[in-house]
């Protein structure tokens, strides 16, 4: 277990799941919805062969559960922008995924939500917010060759 904030702790697994989820959404702007399907079933099926049957069931369950989910609330988002769609969405799929999961596998549910949402909204929070970031230094870039673009046209 490790210190995910808020007094909160989790898996370290739950970090890579959080950004899977995340990575769900860019795949999908990236291969579309068929290309989604298609790496969650390859998915499913390498947890059928590396883990023990009842974790690979539950992970499998979880993910479809999840990730449909996250699916039919990011696309209709989407046009909104990503970031309005990408949160609202992974957090939903997050939160799907870690009942379906613990449920299925016979652990405790509602004991491990909080430390599991903490840490899974860590792991989609800070890429996005990257994300954001980047876009903002782009924008100003441009509008900074832009600037200088208008002010040759003015003075020249």
């Amino acid at each position: 277990m490790v210190p995910v904030g808020f007094g909160q702790h989790a898996t370290a697994g739950t970090l890579l799941a959080g950004v899977a989820l995340m990575i769900r959404n860019v795949l999908q702007d990236r291969l579309g919805r068929i290309g989604v399907v298609a790496a969650v079933l390859a998915g499913s099926l390498l947890s059928a062969l590396i883990a023990a049957p009842g974790l690979a069931l539950a992970s499998a369950a979880a993910v479809a559960v999840a990730e449909l989910a996250d699916m039919a609330l990011y696309t209709p988002l989407r046009r909104h922008g990503w970031a309005r769609a990408v949160l609202p969405a992974t957090l939903l799929g997050a939160l799907l995924d870690t009942v379906v999961f613990l449920r299925i596998a016979g652990l405790p549910v509602w004991t491990a939500v909080p430390g599991q949402m903490v840490g899974k909204g860590w792991a989609i929070a800070v890429p996005v917010l990257l994300a954001l970031l980047g876009r903002i230094r782009r924008l100003r870039t441009w509008a900074a060759g832009a600037r200088r673009v208008l002010h040759g046209w003015v003075t020249g």
